[in-house]
Order: structure tokens, then C-alpha cells, then sequence
């Protein structure tokens, strides 16, 4: 009963304003002192000891940093120019360069709504400049920027390996067939949509995208070279086992300032800026962290990995019933918590039962990221509608945000149909990692 109350609690916090870090410490501390008493900080320290002391967990202010610098700088809105050039011309070809954009940004930062934020600012006005209709708009921001979720090098992917004692490498590897797959339905229904009604997308005029085939090529080599060279060195080094995921974290951010450096948009202001932002999302992610383990250490003490375990044996079917039961708890908490929230809290509770089930934990992280990735879409509560909401025009209304992301929602519940189906494409290249 008292897990049970836990979450009851958390939930009516969360409800109540109060931010989610410190709605699970008080839940830990109220719920933990009934068991523990006096003792109740003893017991906690050693959970905080051991996250503050894990060296994995360095590379997020890595990778922020990488995200931060890269939307300050002329990075993204020279690729976004030479991404319109090519593309501009197809049907829904604006459509077609904010989700490429949004992917190869999110390969070069992963870092969940910096990428929304920093592609809508571009793609918003473009779109409405040729007469593109706002649910679709809304729909290919939101859709691309969730992309950061499960496209390397993800946050999120560094969080989990951490918290499930996995690898970084082989779940990068693992995430890597997933995400090209979803960005390939993206890609499909704005090429069906765009085909059905080319009213809904227009082209981009030719006298947007008319110049010589000489400078095309050179606007195209300098703006998009530049961070596939970054995405290379990072997931490159890391995959090959030349580094660890700080040591590849930190090469990224170095070969970032080099990058800006060479495009003299370095400079005190942005750098300045840039710090203050990894400053300021790294402490709302390590808060998170702390208040996670917490709460999940107290959770766990008090019954609740039982109660878990007894609840999908009343369940039954096995295995399916087991997976079935736990991405359904993933996708509902995804409509009140935050990402880290969700891998902190439900992770250390699912992956002891993941393994003694038997069930492959790098194809289980696969199927629950892309859950996280769905939630993260889908209404009522769907947080990249409010990351669009901060930049969308006023006459962007919800309703228009809220249509266009079902059809990505449908996308991406194919991408989970597929992995259900075809486990391999999530272990496949894993498993020729373990044999390099």
C-alpha cells in the first residue's frame, strides 16, 4: 500500500506546481522517515553519493554544451539554407529539410526541445511564407524535435545506460536503426500528404533556390560537412571503442568551438551564454537525478519492486503481458513527467524484472525510448506542444498543434510495431559491436 501512496503523492505534487526534483525528495523524505526514522539521511547518502561519483553521468553537460554552442552559432542556420536549397523543390520539401535538419541536429547535440526550439525558430517562418497550413507545420517541428530522444548521441540514452548498468556504445548502436526507420516514416507521410494535397505544402519558388550549381555546392560543403565531421567524431570514437562517453562528449564539444572558431561566430558574449544554459539544464537534470534516486530507493525499500512483480503475474501472459504492463506505465507517466523523471523513477524498478524475465535490456531500452518519444508527442499533455507553443505564431492554435502530431504519433507507433515484431533491429548492430 505504501508504494502505492508514494506515487499517489507525486503525482498530486506535480499537480500542485511544485517541480518535480523536489516533489520526489519530499515524497522520499515523508515516506522514508516512517521506515528509517532518524536514520532516514544515512540511508539516502549512499544513493547520492553514488550518482553524484558516476563518471558516466559527466557527459551530459558535454553534450548540452555541444547543443548550446551550435544553436548560437551560424551552424544551423547555414545547414538549414543549404538543406532548403536541395530539398525546397520536392513536394513538402520544406517539410522534408526542418525533419532533416532536426536530425542531423539532433545527432550533433542530443539534447529533447533545444532542438525543436532552434529548428522552429527557422522553419516557422519559411513555412508560413509559401502558405503551408499550421497543423502541419506544428506537426514536422514537433515530430522532428523529438527526434533528440532516440537519434545519438541522446541524453537520454546516457541517462539510462547509467541507471540500467548498460552500455552507452551498444545502446548509441542500438538506437541507431530505430531512428533512421522513424525519420524515414516522417519522411513518408510528408511526401504522401504533400503528393495527396500540394496545397498543404507548396514548393519553395525557384527564385529562392535559382543559383549556380558552383556556389550551391560550396554553400552546401560548408554548411553541412561541418557537422556531420562533429557526428563522426563523436559517435565514431565512441563506437569504436576509442573512447568512453565522456571522452567522446568532450571531443564533441572541443570539435564544436573549433567549428565556431573557424566561422568566427566565437566569441565572450555567445560563449558566455552557452555556459550559462549547460550551467542551467544540467542542474535541473542532476536535481531530477538526485531526486529520482531517492525516491526509487525508498520505493524499493518499502515494497514496491514487489508490488510491480505481483501486479504482472495477476496479469499474466508472460513475457508480452510483462512488456506490455510496463510500456503502458512509461507511456502514462509520460503525460505528467519529464523524461529524466520517468528513466529515474521506473527504470531501477523494471530492469531487475527485465532481467530475470529474460528479456534482452538493450532491446527493452530500444522499445521504452521510443515510448518516452511518443509520450513526449501525444496529447493532452504532450510537451513539445508547449516547447512550440513558446515560439508559434498567435494564430498557431492548439487545435492546429494537437491534429498535427497524431499522424506522427501513428508513425511512431509503427516504428514500435516493428521493433516488437523484429527485435534485430535493435541488436543486430550491438551484437557486431561485441564481436569488433
Amino acid at each position: 500500500m505504501t508504494p502505492l501512496l508514494m506515487f499517489a503523492t507525486l503525482f498530486v505534487l506535480v499537480f500542485a506546481g511544485i517541480p518535480v526534483a523536489f516533489s520526489m525528495m519530499i515524497v522520499s523524505v515523508i515516506f522514508g522517515y516512517t521506515v528509517f526514522g532518524d536514520l532516514l539521511f544515512l540511508q539516502l547518502y549512499g544513493p547520492l553519493l553514488h550518482t553524484a561519483s558516476n563518471f558516466v553521468l559527466a557527459a551530459i553537460p558535454l553534450f548540452i554544451f555541444m547543443g548550446a554552442v551550435l544553436e548560437r552559432s551560424g551552424i544551423a542556420r547555414r545547414l538549414f539554407h543549404a538543406l532548403q536549397l536541395w530539398l525546397g523543390g520536392m513536394p513538402g520539401g520544406l517539410a522534408l529539410a526542418t525533419i532533416a535538419m532536426c536530425a542531423i541536429f539532433a545527432a550533433a547535440s542530443g539534447v529533447v526541445g533545444a532542438v525543436e526550439i532552434v529548428v522552429g525558430l527557422m522553419a516557422i517562418p519559411a513555412m508560413r511564407r509559401v502558405g503551408y497550413r499550421n497543423d502541419l507545420i506544428a506537426g514536422t517541428i514537433c515530430a522532428g524535435g523529438s527526434l533528440g530522444t532516440i537519434i545519438p548521441p541522446s541524453v537520454i540514452v546516457v541517462v539510462y545506460a547509467s541507471i540500467a548498468q548498460l552500455s552507452i556504445g551498444q545502446l548509441f548502436a542500438a538506437s541507431l536503426l530505430p531512428g533512421a526507420l522513424m525519420v524515414a516514416f516522417f519522411v513518408g507521410y510528408v511526401l504522401m500528404r504533400s503528393l495527396r494535397r500540394p496545397q498543404d505544402a507548396p514548393s519553395l519558388p525557384r527564385e529562392d533556390r535559382a543559383i549556380p550549381l558552383g556556389q550551391k555546392l560550396w554553400i552546401t560543403a560548408t554548411a553541412l560537412l561541418p557537422p556531420l565531421l562533429l557526428i563522426g567524431m563523436v559517435l565514431g570514437s565512441l563506437l569504436a571503442g576509442a573512447a568512453s562517453a565522456t571522452e567522446a562528449a568532450a571531443v564533441g564539444a572541443a570539435g564544436t568551438l573549433v567549428l565556431t572558431l573557424m566561422f568566427r561566430e566565437l566569441n565572450l558574449t555567445m560563449l558566455r551564454e552557452a555556459l550559462g544554459v549547460t550551467l542551467r539544464i544540467t542542474s535541473m537534470i542532476m536535481l531530477i537525478v538526485a531526486g529520482g534516486t531517492m525516491f526509487t530507493s525508498i520505493f524499493a525499500v518499502t515494497g514496491g519492486s514487489g508490488l510491480v512483480r505481483d501486479t504482472v503475474e495477476l496479469i499474466g501472459y508472460g513475457n508480452a503481458g510483462l512488456i506490455a504492463f510496463l510500456l503502458l506505465v512509461v507511456f502514462f507517466a509520460g503525460f505528467v513527467l519529464d523524461w529524466v523523471s520517468i528513466v529515474l523513477i521506473f527504470v531501477p524498478i523494471f530492469a531487475p524484472l527485465v532481467r530475470s524475465a529474460g528479456i534482452d535490456p538493450i532491446w527493452f531500452a530500444m522499445l521504452v525510448l521510443v515510448v518516452i518519444q511518443t509520450s513526449y508527442l501525444t496529447p493532452p499533455m504532450a510537451p513539445s506542444i508547449f516547447y512550440l507553443r513558446s515560439i508559434a505564431p498567435k494564430d498557431m492554435t492548439y487545435g492546429d498543434m494537437y491534429r498535427g502530431v497524431l499522424p506522427f504519433v501513428a508513425a511512431q507507433g509503427l516504428v514500435l510495431l516493428a521493433l516488437l515484431l523484429f527485435p534485430w533491429l535493435a541488436t543486430w548492430l550491438p551484437s557486431i559491436l561485441v564481436g569488433l
